[in-house]
């Protein structure tokens, strides 16, 4: 089951000059800066109380944020969900109606597997579901 916000994903154009914007607004520094070169981004985050905030900007122009930019302008991109059983979970959500983007749990950034749900079944958020790595 979902247990809780893992973090907020938000996308921008340059991830250096958002690490500047975001310290100066949360008064501290990032905490990691990480490549996930499958998906073609550099995150960086930040810990807020139990949640993270987590910058995302395209390292190609092919990649789902440079689209996402392209299309709706820097912003809140999804919503993270932590979960204890990713493959639990994604079976639950499919039996309750749910598209799921991935079909399998994929490695994502801050240690993390990672599946995404289809918009147009969560009323336009995209929703990450994230299982820590054993």
């Amino acid at each position: 089951m979902i247990q809780k916000i893992e973090h907020i994903g938000i996308a921008v154009k340059n991830i250096n000059d958002s690490n500047t914007l975001f310290k100066k607004l949360f008064g501290k520094e990032h905490y990691k800066i990480e490549a996930v070169e499958s998906e073609g981004v550099s995150t960086s985050f930040f810990m807020l109380g139990e949640t993270k905030i987590e910058l995302v900007a395209a390292t190609n122009e092919t990649s789902s944020i440079a689209k996402f930019i392209e299309k709706k302008g820097e912003g809140i991109h999804h919503i993270a969900y932590a979960v204890d059983n990713i493959e639990l979970e994604m079976e639950r959500l499919k039996k309750e109606g749910f598209e799921l983007i991935n079909q399998q749990p994929k490695d994502g950034a801050d240690n993390k597997r990672i599946c995404f749900l289809h918009p147009k079944s969560t009323n336009g958020v995209l929703v990450e579901l994230c299982e820590e790595k054993k």
